[in-house]
């Protein structure tokens, strides 16, 4: 592997221009009665459409990834309604950018809520939780891209592929294999305060008991981009690895600071913490070299002929925009969205009430080759998770290390109470 010298990450960083997505509007629940055709509508749903929200950012920290979350989502919408639609309705989607502002993204809740059947896309745990006492209320299904297990348990809110601290528990299991580590090593985890961080800890603290390890904690915030202070920390404990999870900012700056200090500690993220666009900067052959990714989601890099299609109808749509993780999230969210208003079309009631039941029967999807099971909402819709590695040549950044897999102390721990 060539290796190029590394810049101080303050350089690195101010190549860095990354995105996600977000949420928000307003009131109604009232359905209308069944028509000459036995279905009964509710709000967002007329005789020729069936209109859908997405609360994104596309001009805040994840303007990137909520773009592709956008364009994934059309492209599926574009296909469904190629094929006829659901019920003879295209669906349409109406998108609101809240440039992760909790006040804008109640704001633009106010204004789409009244219009949609269903939320297809929520950006950001802040939001979901400003947001989720109008949610519940208003019965209206919703897809958050988060995946803290405190938005498990809402009959509304629905998680897609597993959350943080699972994925946590899975990820400490491939480090402790991979790096040898024995009862009584320690591992570092730097991590956002925030629901985001501080789920990921838990499940995190939790692996490492169950390996007898001991966890050196290093709460960060979203602002912080210089961490040489955390990996000097790091370094000075003795750490035997680096759990991340934080942004794809924060993982250019840790893994080119311990690069740079020759601190060749394996690393391991979060999915949020990994953008391709990383590989492009300086840091990206010491991102090769020392971390891996683990995920719910697979990479464009799977052999899975539902993945693949994607790649290839996702480019041909959108040949300048790149593949990232934003794509398969937005459209794993708005595929399961698409199989619930086939469901509730077929049981003849498209009311947002009749969407969510259709939702809840839902226990064998499998998208992108992952199987979910949402029929209980307490529980995430798989205990699996990928572990991946960043490599400049693959599509969409990542390679497959190890596919999908659950340990044994996945389904031991305690999820937290929302």
């Amino acid at each position: 592997m060539r290796h190029t010298r590394l810049v101080p990450a303050a350089a690195v960083l101010a190549v860095l221009t990354l995105s996600v997505t977000a949420c928000s509007t307003k009131s109604g629940t009232g359905s209308n009665a069944a028509g000459s055709d036995g279905l009964k509508t509710g709000p967002g749903v007329t005789d020729t459409t069936i209109t859908l929200g997405a609360l994104t950012d596309l001009t805040g920290p994840y303007a990137s990834l909520g773009k592709s979350i956008v364009n994934a989502q059309q492209l599926y919408a574009d296909q469904l309604n190629a094929s006829g639609g659901v019920c003879g309705r295209k669906v349409r989607i109406t998108v609101k950018d809240h440039g992760y502002d909790v006040q804008k993204a109640v704001s633009a809740f106010t204004e789409t809520e009244p219009n949609v059947a269903a939320l297809s896309q929520v950006i950001g745990s802040p939001v979901v939780s400003s947001l989720q006492q109008e949610i519940e209320a208003k019965h209206l299904l919703t897809f958050p891209m988060a995946w803290a297990s405190s938005l498990l348990g809402h009959e509304h809110v629905q998680v897609v592929g597993s959350t943080y601290d699972i994925d946590m528990i899975n990820g400490v299991d491939f480090v402790v294999r991979t790096a040898k580590l024995k009862p009584g090593a320690k591992i570092g985890h730097v991590y956002f305060e925030g629901e985001y961080g501080e789920n990921a800890l838990a499940g995190a603290k939790y692996a490492a008991k169950q390996h007898r390890l001991s966890i050196v904690e290093q709460k960060i915030k979203p602002t912080d981009q210089d961490l040489t202070a955390q990996v000097t920390a790091l370094k000075q404990a003795g750490v035997k690895a680096i759990l991340l999870s934080a942004g794809p900012k924060q993982t250019a700056a840790l893994v080119g600071t311990a690069a740079a200090q020759g601190f060749a500690v394996p690393v391991l993220s979060n999915a949020p913490g990994f953008a391709p666009q990383l590989l492009a900067t300086p840091v990206g052959p010491a991102l090769e070299k020392q971390l891996h990714v683990v995920s719910a989601a697979p990479s464009f890099s799977s052999d899975t002929p539902a993945t693949q299609q994607l790649a290839k109808d996702y480019k041909a749509k959108y040949p300048k925009d790149p593949l990232d993780s934003g794509v398969i999230s937005g459209w794993n969210a708005i595929n399961v969205l698409g199989e619930d208003l086939k469901a509730a079309c077929k049981a003849k009631d498209l009311t947002r009430e009749g969407i969510t039941a259709a939702h809840r029967k839902q226990s064998k999807l499998t998208i992108l080759g992952v199987s979910l099971d949402f029929s209980d909402r307490a529980k995430p819709a798989t205990y699996q998770s990928f572990i991946q590695k960043p490599a400049k040549q693959a599509a969409g950044g990542l390679l497959t290390v190890e596919p999908a897999h659950e340990v044994p102390a996945a389904r031991a721990y305690p999820l937290p109470k929302s």
